[in-house]
């Protein structure tokens, strides 16, 4: 539903929410030109004063601003809370007690989320108080930390925040055989690799009549706002190319996982193989920038379908650059694949991985923003 956006330091003492930090925080977001459609972006806003020239820059609808209760509390915030909900932002208020939400409707009633820590002792009783509140507010679970505390929370119809989960080792089936569509469109994606005819890739499509439905239900979806409706899929390659083509089929193999599924781990693969391809534009060939969608993308395929890496190459030919990059982050594409993860850790080193490909912090925010905002466009 959205994403938790904050500003890593090079000086990793720095505090994220610091005054200055916020500031440039805002105004990057601010600034960007390219606005998402759908979705929403958290910010912790801390004690900070909030910069009010930045403020009409931010759409409202778009932005929860994040405040904790204490500070809330303490450094008589409220009058700026409540200045911020009358323009329409939204609000929310982090690591808060039953006591405090039961006593104070005043400022609960500012609020449009909660987000409380996964393992805090009156999780259910919060989540249960924010859904029999007059207004009812979306709880959002922090410190998913692993998959297991995702899948737990996943089940009960919870969002949360998991940016470090990505990095963590998921259990995999203990059956590593692919599923049949899988290895379906893994036998598309060689065809296209192949520059196969057209015609033959039909064929193989038309034996998954529902896999055909997905794919072009999941083109029309993602077109990047084309007028013409996708019929088939010839007419999809003529419209897009072999190379975006490519990439659809990309994101439609992570669907093909019938067990535990996930669609918000699906769109951080999104998220990171797009940033991936933008950081690789201003160093590589566009042809070479198209492989890193893949690489990106691909790097968190095991988690989205179950199974090991290894039994999804050995059903794909990829150049050994790719190989390179998803097996050791080695190679022409593995340090771009490198940065594109740091920048999803709170301290992560992407400052050192950006100098030591010459690229400087606005560079980097830029095209994290853009992959961002594209992905929510999308409305997968």
């Amino acid at each position: 539903m959205g994403y938790r956006l904050g500003w890593q330091n090079k000086d990793k003492s720095s505090a994220l929410t610091d005054g200055a930090s916020l500031g440039q925080l805002l105004n990057l977001v601010a600034q960007c030109p390219e606005k998402a459609e759908s979705g929403l972006f958290f910010l912790d806003a801390g004690t900070a004063a909030l910069p009010a020239e930045v403020l009409p820059g931010l759409k409202p609808e778009n932005t929860v601003l994040m405040f904790d209760q204490t500070d809330l509390v303490s450094a008589g915030s409220i009058p700026l809370a409540m200045s911020l909900y009358a323009q329409g932002f939204g609000l929310a208020l982090c690591n808060a007690d039953l006591a405090l939400l039961e006593s104070n409707n005043g400022l609960l009633s500012l609020m449009t989320h909660l987000e409380v820590d996964s393992c805090h002792p009156e999780l259910n009783q919060i989540v249960n108080f924010a859904r029999l509140a007059e207004t009812p507010l979306g709880v959002v679970v922090g410190g998913v930390s692993d998959w297991q505390t995702f899948d737990a929370c996943a089940s009960r119809g919870l969002m949360g925040f998991f940016g470090t989960i990505c990095t963590a080792p998921n259990r995999l089936r203990q059956s590593a055989q692919l599923g049949a569509q899988t290895v379906l469109v893994l036998q598309l994606m060689q065809m296209v690799r192949d520059n196969a005819d057209i015609r033959d890739m039909e064929k193989v499509l038309k034996r998954d009549a529902t896999l055909s439905f997905k794919l072009l239900r999941h083109i029309n979806a993602a077109s990047f706002g084309m007028k013409v409706e996708i019929e088939s899929l010839s007419h999809a390659v003529m419209m897009l190319g072999y190379s975006p083509f490519y990439r659809w089929l990309s994101v439609l193999l992570a669907m093909t996982n019938s067990q535990g599924f996930s669609p918000a781990l699906l769109q951080a693969a999104i998220v990171r193989g797009r940033f991936v391809e933008l950081l690789g534009r201003q160093l590589l060939s566009r042809n070479e920038a198209e492989n890193l969608f893949v690489v990106g993308f691909f790097s968190l395929l095991e988690p989205l379908l179950g199974v090991p890496m290894a039994q999804v190459l050995r059903q794909i030919s990829l150049p050994t650059t790719i190989v390179q990059a998803l097996l050791s982050r080695e190679g022409v594409y593995g340090p771009l694949l490198a940065l594109a993860e740091a920048c999803e850790q709170e301290n992560g080193c992407a400052s050192e991985l950006a100098d030591a490909l010459f690229m400087t912090p606005a560079q980097v925010n830029k095209a994290h923003w853009s992959a961002l905002v594209w992905t929510q466009n999308l409305k997968i």
